[in-house]
């Protein structure tokens, strides 16, 4: 686990070496650090590091549009944030870019090695601290975290009443394809297999899948 490549980014200096003092200590396997933005996702496209751990707020280039651009790319990387801000439209708007790990900097060394691990292991982590702070209901995003990207669109448009055939349209794949999804969805959320019972849960959770 402790293998995989990491990057870091920071734009202050004494938390950037901090944490990669804490990492290599730790004997993490990190294999560069940018001060900014645009050096992050440069060491990022030039690297491919398995993970990056990522400042929210950096000159040039915020956390979040490194990870919408990372998402753009078709990057594997796999992105960690970490911030001070506690505001719920940032977190939401990490959850919607299906970033894998957020984290608040107070708590960043205490739950940093939790978060890898789990990480490196293909789930999300998101700090139980700010979930608690935001009231947001974790065992509901952990549910929604166990879907893929396409699992997510394709539930998004089954709360908005489409039928199969439309959401095939909608995201130009089969009508096979889409009925694949629903039944690899329904056994992840450990549904019942009859009629209604997936209309049912997506329009019970419609706000998290916004």
């Amino acid at each position: 686990m402790k293998n995989e490549s990491i990057i870091i980014a920071d734009d202050h200096p004494l938390l950037l070496k901090g944490l990669s003092d804490f990492l290599l200590e730790k004997g993490y396997n990190v294999i560069g650090s940018g001060n900014n933005g645009r050096e992050a996702f440069n060491l990022i496209t030039k690297l491919q590091p398995d993970i990056a751990i990522l400042d929210i707020q950096m000159p040039y280039m915020s956390g979040l549009e490194i990870a919408r651009k990372c998402n753009t790319n078709a990057l594997e990387t796999k992105i960690i944030l970490i911030t001070f801000h506690k505001e719920k439209q940032l977190y939401n708007e990490a959850i919607a870019l299906n970033i894998y790990g957020y984290i608040l900097k107070e708590f960043a060394l205490e739950e940093i090695e939790n978060c890898l691990k789990t990480v490196s292991e293909g789930n999300p982590f998101f700090s139980p601290k700010i979930s608690e702070l935001l009231g947001v209901n974790s065992e509901k995003q952990g549910l929604l975290n166990i879907l893929t990207p396409s699992e997510k669109k394709i539930l998004k448009l089954i709360a908005m009443d489409r039928t199969n055939k439309e959401i095939a349209s909608l995201l130009f794949i089969s009508h096979r394809t889409v009925e694949k999804h629903r039944s690899n969805i329904i056994t992840k959320l450990e549904l019942e297999h009859k009629t209604n019972s997936l209309l049912i849960w997506a329009k019970e959770h419609q706000e998290e899948l916004q």
